[in-house]
């Protein structure tokens, strides 16, 4: 009796897994296969002004939400079928690889650490770290005049601070918050005194808050955003990679460009050449 209650109890735990993997299959779509039903989730930021925003009046403007936009369109998924979802950098991977979005266009740095992760489409856009200080600041011109004990503040999951302490500024303190908003508020405060990451992201900030904080020395590193997928979607990378090659040659993509980061006085770059590695 023993023997057959373990095997009965065997075969049930059996079933459950099965049952168990079955339905976690089913919830781990492709993003062409969520775009058939209309509908697609998109990762975003919420805190950068001129790349993603989201406004008092819960609409979402800026470069990355235009891009996230006209590849949903050429997926067969029109604005009204977007759910934009806050992306924060330490959360990306783990949001593509858990399925809870179908793509992420959040100012997401290409590198071979992450591609081991997630795929990436395009580069979509190409940019460069600098640093955003008080208007008032004399004393910081670049990474390399970071000495003193100078605070300097960026993201959890990002990398932008720690390379400049490992290259440029070896005693600069490191100071990180959850999102980039948090980190010019301590700026404006004076609770650090210089926040890095991207210039175009910096560009947007410094745009936000005239006469306060401006953008210092010129970008020294080259970064390349692209839109960030589930491991294996070749499918759904090549159609993303078509789609951004036609908003760049069909004149959207500079359009969406000026339009949304013209105003903060950050030279438009020239269109990035697609990587369909």
């Amino acid at each position: 009796m023993r023997i057959n209650r373990a095997l009965r109890l065997g075969v049930g735990m059996i079933a459950i897994a099965v049952v168990a993997t079955a339905c976690g299959g089913d919830e781990q779509k492709s993003a062409s296969e969520s775009a058939e039903s209309g509908k697609l989730t998109v990762g975003i930021k919420y805190d950068q002004p001129g790349l993603g925003l989201r406004n008092p009046d819960g609409s979402f403007s800026g470069f990355d939400v235009d891009v996230a936009t006209y590849v949903a369109d050429k997926l067969g998924v029109p604005a009204s079928g977007i759910t934009f979802k806050e992306s924060p950098s330490a959360q990306r991977e783990t949001l593509i690889q858990n399925g809870e979005v179908d793509y992420i266009v959040a100012t997401y740095s290409i590198t071979d650490a992450r591609k081991e992760k997630v795929d990436f489409a395009g580069p979509y856009l190409t940019t460069g770290q600098s640093l955003l200080v008080r208007s008032d600041n004399t004393d910081i011109t670049g990474p390399e005049s970071l000495t003193g004990g100078k605070k300097l503040c960026s993201v959890t999951g990002s990398t932008p601070a720690q390379k400049v302490k490992d290259t440029y500024a070896k005693e600069v303190q490191l100071q990180e918050f959850d999102t980039y908003s948090a980190c010019v508020e301590a700026l404006r405060n004076g609770a650090v005194d210089a926040v890095t990451t991207d210039a175009v992201i910096l560009a947007g900030y410094a745009a936000q808050y005239p006469g306060q904080l401006k953008v210092v020395g010129q970008p020294f590193t080259t970064e390349n955003y692209g839109i960030g997928l589930a491991k294996g979607d070749t499918e759904t990378r090549n159609k993303i990679n078509d789609a951004i090659e036609a908003m760049i040659a069909d004149g959207s993509w500079q359009a969406a460009l000026e339009k949304n980061v013209g105003p903060s006085g950050y030279p438009i770059p020239a269109p990035p050449t697609v990587d369909r590695y």
